[in-house]
């Protein structure tokens, strides 16, 4: 059962709220200020927090900061009177779920409370990062710990339940076809077919016919009817994987497809029903695209629904780790060898910048693993030609290296609330090298 905490100063207001939760089937606790709501939020492992802003001693901010910097998982719902939503979006950015303006009716705050909860089971999940999680859900080649990813593994299970359409964008190698196929695995099409095409890889001659399907005689060669990939796809999970590379009166029939749910196929008038939920990616920004009239606008926001946007792998180094011990075991078992790296190759794996992102990253550990014949995979082996400098920068390899570091460490610290015990989980690493590590390159930062 969910334990929620309520802090106002006002009697009747918190006893209200008190019952109307308790009603709802919640576990509730109250303080009667906001010095009581910080003591209690920071060690009474609550689920979530609701709390009035304008009280004293303290105000809820100051309640807020405790409760984070103490249970960072714990979900905070902050309530504000009319002519204070400053300070409620001020709330918003130090760390609260969301806020509720008064007066507000009963099912306004169950209605925040249930999504609040609900996002605090799931990123209690995704933070353990527990095998059941990724079994479950089908993640298990999402690998990762940034912030990036778990927001993407929750975003995943949030929206694959619904028939949204789904746009992902991010740089060529970043994951969106892993992403789309977990979304269809979590989705109600699951058992259905999921069937992905690269726009950029079919004639603008043949898209049409490949997707719609064609009559017997429709074009020259045509020497029978075929069905096209969209019914093919029926039922299922239709993965447009560089949509932008598609022409325009593609595009615009596309867009009737999504909306009328039917198609006609090449030489026919007869318009055929299907059911497809699509899933759209590209790796580029399709406003300039718009603007420069090679992509329609409306098509944008018929596939513009759900929203994810894939990181490059050099802004989330601290899942280089992860994905290199994912990778070796991936081809030592595909092999049959026993290879490891040599010291010293991860660090400079870790500060190489991935033009390629996690696709280049995968090729140069097969790479390695078969030039290692099951031993050692020292430098030259898994990053040839790349000397040791860093990009032609002129930098020493040991000035990049503390340079990632830094900026992997203090990223976990802050996702973490400066909680060096979780940054170090987050990391891979002990709290004591954590510690080392922070005392060697002189990083400081308030927290535990």
């Amino acid at each position: 059962m969910p334990k929620i905490l309520v802090v106002d100063d006002q009697r009747n207001m918190r006893t209200t709220l008190v019952m109307m939760l308790r009603g709802a089937g919640y576990e509730v606790d109250e303080a009667a200020d906001g010095l009581e709501g910080a003591d209690l939020g920071a060690k009474g492992a609550y689920d979530l927090v609701v709390t009035d802003l304008r009280m004293g001693p303290i105000d809820g901010l100051a309640v807020l900061r405790g409760v984070k910097e103490a249970q960072a998982m714990t979900e905070v719902i902050v309530m504000t009177a009319y002519g204070t939503i400053e300070s409620a979006v001020e709330a918003m950015r130090v760390g609260a779920f969301d806020y509720i303006q008064k007066p507000f009716t009963e099912n306004e705050l169950l209605l925040k409370v249930h999504k609040a909860l609900e996002n605090r089971r799931l990123l209690g999940q995704v933070q353990a990062f527990a095998s059941e999680f990724r079994e479950r859900y089908g993640l298990e080649k999402i690998v990762g710990r940034s912030q990036a990813i778990r927001d993407v593994l929750v975003r995943i299970v949030k929206i694959a339940p619904t028939e949204a359409t789904v746009l992902i964008t991010g740089e060529s190698g970043t994951g969106k076809e892993l992403v789309a196929k977990a979304i269809h695995a979590n989705s109600r099409r699951a058992d259905r077919p999921f069937i992905p095409v690269n726009c950029a890889a079919i004639t603008e001659n043949l898209l049409e016919s490949e997707l719609f399907g064609h009559a017997r005689g429709a074009f020259t060669g045509a020497a029978g009817a075929r069905k096209g990939l969209f019914e093919e796809a029926d039922g299922g999970t239709f993965f447009f994987d560089e949509i932008a590379e598609t022409p325009l009166t593609f595009q615009a029939k596309l867009l009737r497809a999504i909306q009328e749910g039917e198609i006609r196929r090449l030489g026919e008038n007869k318009a055929i029903h299907v059911d497809v939920r699509i899933i759209a990616a590209t790796n580029q920004d399709l406003q300039p695209a718009i603007a420069e009239k090679r992509f329609r606008q409306d098509l944008y926001y018929r596939l513009n629904v759900a929203r994810f946007q894939l990181p490059p792998l050099r802004e989330r180094r601290e899942d280089i780790p992860a994905l290199v011990d994912f990778f070796i075991d991936k081809y030592n078992r595909k092999m049959q060898t026993h290879a490891r790296l040599q010291e010293g190759v991860l660090e400079a794996l870790v500060a190489y910048e991935y033009p390629g992102n996690i696709r280049e990253l995968e090729n140069m550990v097969e790479q390695a693993v078969a030039l290692s014949g099951g031993g050692v995979i020292e430098f030259d082996d898994i990053m040839p030609g790349k000397g040791k400098k860093d990009g032609g920068t002129g930098r020493a390899l040991a000035e990049v290296v503390d340079g990632a570091e830094r900026e992997a460490i203090e990223a976990a610290l802050k996702d973490c609330d400066g909680n060096r015990e979780r940054a170090a989980d987050m990391l891979g690493i002990s709290a004591t090298t954590l510690w080392r590590k922070m005392t060697r390159l002189g990083i400081s930062f308030d927290g535990r």
